[in-house]
């Protein structure tokens, strides 16, 4: 997947797009005026610099994207794991939980992801 650099407000947008596509470009302005406070303008210039980067497509006044948000929220996990710990899963891992405590149910669907992901040998 390409390396997608979002500022926060890209990713919100994106994120609204997300929620509602297949969308009208239209209705899109209408809902970022109303969540993001956003003039028509804003909204195409923000809607023309992603489509630029190959994350969504406007073809026909139509909005869709390119990657799914499962996808990319995957890919910038990678990347702040590699970016942070050295790519290092368990120490990302063990950063989170000596902040935050993890229930024991939260602890036996870890290790059954764990388990159905593992590499064999």
């Amino acid at each position: 997947m390409k390396d997608f650099e979002l500022g926060a407000i890209q990713e919100r947008f994106a994120d609204i797009v997300w929620e509602h596509e297949p969308i009208a470009s239209g209705e899109l302005a209408k809902i970022c005026e109303k969540e993001l406070n956003w003039k028509r303008p804003t909204t195409y210039t923000v809607l023309r610099k992603l489509c630029e980067k190959g994350l969504l497509r406007n073809r026909d006044g139509i909005v869709v994207s390119l990657v799914p948000r499962e996808e990319f929220y995957s890919a910038k996990s990678e990347q702040i794991i590699e970016d942070s710990y050295r790519g290092s899963l368990p120490a990302f891992v063990a950063a989170f939980i000596s902040r935050k405590k993890i229930s024991a149910k939260e602890a036996e669907e870890i290790r059954q992801m764990i388990d159905a992901f593992k590499e064999e040998g």
